[in-house]
């Protein structure tokens, strides 16, 4: 009796453990919106030749966790990119008039 009762338990944990994992919440078309959206932001970056250094190495992760399947970090890492560029074009934009001093 022991034994059922401890195995029941066992399979209801189990069971609980299983149903509490999340399931991905984004798809393949979001990670595709969210990779061509950074990589067109970074394009204008390249543009203007304020490309940061790190921008290029997120998007080639962010094709490589789509490639595998894993589209929330596909997304979560297109979207730190497309960040990197806008604020990468921001910066110049506003450094544009900006005189050294000597």
């Amino acid at each position: 009796m022991k034994t059922i009762i401890k195995l029941a338990a066992a399979s209801v944990i189990a069971l609980s453990l299983v149903a509490c994992q999340s399931a991905p919440t984004k798809s393949l078309n979001d990670a595709n919106m969210a990779i061509k959206s950074a990589t067109k932001a970074n394009g204008a970056a390249k543009k203007i030749y304020v490309e940061w250094r790190d921008t290029g190495k997120l998007l080639k992760k962010a094709r490589k966790a789509k490639g595998k399947g894993d589209f929330d970090t596909a997304v979560k890492l297109a979207g730190k990119a497309e960040r990197q560029a806008k604020n990468a074009v921001a910066q110049a934009k506003s450094q544009r008039n900006v005189k050294p001093r000597l």
